[in-house]
C-alpha cells in the first residue's frame, strides 16, 4: 500500500546519522530515496557488523535504494545534476561552504530544479566562530547544555550514552522536509530549509532542561535547580522508575505503601511543597522501596494509580508484554546481514501507511537501476564506469 510521501523522491548526499535518519523516516513513509555515497561508502557502514553493514547502518538505511557516485569526477556531478532535474528534495550534511566548493551548493542546484527543497544540516550553523568544525554527537550535547543536565547540579558533567543530537536533528528535519513540501504544493516555489543540531538540541532540551534560564525579567523570582537523586530506585530484586509529580501520586504512593504518617508532613502537603522539598521526599522514598521486590511495588503501586514501571536491560526489551503488544520490534532476514530485529516506524497512518519498503542496500546495489531510470543510456553508464565515477569496477 502506497505510503504518505509515495511519489516524492529524495536524493540524500548525507553521511553518518542525523541525514540519513531524516530520509529514512521519509523513506519508510513512502519516499523513494536515493543515497548517493562515495566510493567508499557511507563510512556508518564500516562501523561493527559485517563488513560494509554495519547493525547502525542497517536499521537507519533501511527502505532506500544506494547509488555511488564520485562527485570528484565531473561525469559524476554532471550525472547528479541530471538526477536533481526530476527530484523534490535534496539533502546535504557537509561543512558549511563544502558543498558549494563541489558544485552542489542550494544555487546551483535550485537553478537546475527551481521547485527543490534544498535541506543543509549543520553541526553549529553556517555562520559563526564553530561553524568551520567538524561535528559529532558529543560536541553538541557539550554545547546545548545537555551534559551539564545529565550531570546533576554539583556534579561532573556527563554525556548521554545514546546520540540523542544528531537524532533530534533527525526528526527536526524530516518534519521540516514534509512542511516544505507542503508549502510547495501550496506555493509552487521550492526553498532552502537549514538545519543546525545546535539549534536543533536547544530547541528540545529548553522547555524543562533549560526552564530556570526561561524567566529573565528581574521582578520575576528565579528558582535554583536543586540537587537531589534520580527517580532510579533499588529494590529488594532490581530497579524500578517510580514518579510522584502530583499531590494525588503523592498521597497513593503513601497509602500504596503504608506510610499515612508522610501524608501528615507539612513539607508535602501540595505539589509546591513535592518541588520545594524533592530531595528529602526522593530520599524518603528510596529507603522504602529498597525493602521489597519489583513485582510486590509494582503491584501495589499500579493498583494505586502511581506511575512505576521496572527498568528493563537491553537484552530484555524486546521480551518485555508490552514492547510485544505494541509490536514495535520486527524480526526479518536481511539478503546479506541475515537473520536481524529493528523497530517499525514508531507512527501509524490509517490510509498511507508507513512500513519498512526494503532492506538497508549494500554499497551501490542499485546503481544502474536508479540511472536506467533516469534516462541514462547502458554506453551513458558505461563512460561512467570507465571514468571512474562510480567507483571501482
Amino acid at each position: 500500500m502506497p505510503g504518505a510521501l509515495d511519489g516524492y523522491r529524495i536524493i540524500d548526499a548525507t553521511q553518518v546519522i542525523s541525514g540519513p535518519l531524516a530520509t529514512r523516516i521519509l523513506a519508510d513513509q513512502g519516499a523513494d530515496v536515493v543515497k548517493i555515497e562515495p566510493p567508499s561508502g557511507d563510512i556508518l557502514r564500516h562501523m561493527g557488523g559485517i563488513s560494509g553493514l554495519s547493525p547502525t547502518f542497517v536499521t537507519i538505511n533501511r527502505s532506500k535504494r544506494s547509488l555511488v557516485l564520485d562527485l570528484k569526477k565531473d561525469l559524476a556531478l554532471e550525472a547528479l545534476k541530471r538526477l536533481i532535474v526530476d527530484a523534490d528534495v535534496f539533502v546535504q550534511n557537509s561543512r558549511p561552504g563544502r558543498a558549494e566548493e563541489m558544485g552542489i551548493g542550494e544555487a546551483a542546484l535550485r537553478a537546475l530544479n527551481p521547485k527543490l527543497i534544498y535541506v543543509s544540516i549543520s553541526g553549529f550553523g553556517e555562520t559563526g566562530p564553530f561553524s568551520h568544525k567538524r561535528v559529532y554527537d558529543p560536541l553538541i550535547q557539550a554545547m546545548s547544555g545537555l551534559c551539564d543536565i545529565q550531570g546533576g547540579v554539583g556534579e561532573r558533567p556527563r554525556l548521554v550514552r545514546v546520540i540523542v543530537p544528531d537524532k533530534v536533528t533527525a526528526m527536526t528535519a524530516a518534519q521540516s522536509i514534509t512542511a516544505a513540501l507542503l508549502a510547495r504544493e501550496r506555493t509552487g516555489e521550492g526553498q532552502h530549509l537549514r538545519i543546525s543540531m545546535l539549534d536543533a538540541v536547544l530547541a528540545f532540551i529548553w522547555p524543562e532542561g533549560m526552564a530556570y534560564q526561561t524567566f529573565i525579567s528581574e521582578d520575576l523570582p528565579t528558582p535554583k535547580p536543586v540537587a537531589r537523586r534520580d527517580l532510579v530506585y533499588d529494590t529488594e530484586d532490581g530497579f524500578l522508575v517510580v514518579s510522584t509529580v502530583s499531590a494525588r501520586e503523592w498521597k497513593g504512593f503513601c497509602q500504596a505503601v503504608k506510610r499515612p504518617d508522610l501524608l501528615k508532613d507539612p513539607r508535602f502537603k501540595d505539589a509546591a511543597g513535592l518541588v520545594k522539598n524533592a530531595r528529602e521526599r526522593l530520599e524518603i522514598m528510596a529507603e522504602i522501596l529498597r525493602q521489597r521486590p519489583n513485582a510486590h511495588w509494582l503491584e501495589v503501586l499500579d493498583r494505586a494509580d502511581v506511575p512505576c514501571a521496572p527498568i528493563l536491560r537491553r537484552e530484555d526489551v524486546h521480551l518485555d508484554p508490552q514492547v510485544i503488544e505494541n509490536g514495535i520490534l520486527l524480526e526479518g532476514r536481511h539478503p546479506v546481514a541475515g537473520p536481524i530485529r529493528q523497530p517499525r516506524p514508531a507512527e501509524r497512518f490509517e490510509g498511507t501507511p508507513s512500513a519498512i519498503r526494503g532492506p538497508a542496500p549494500t554499497l551501490g546495489e542499485q546503481s544502474q537501476e536508479i540511472l536506467t531510470e533516469a534516462g541514462f543510456s547502458g554506453d551513458d553508464i558505461q563512460a561512467l564506469r570507465k571514468a571512474g565515477a562510480l567507483g571501482p569496477t
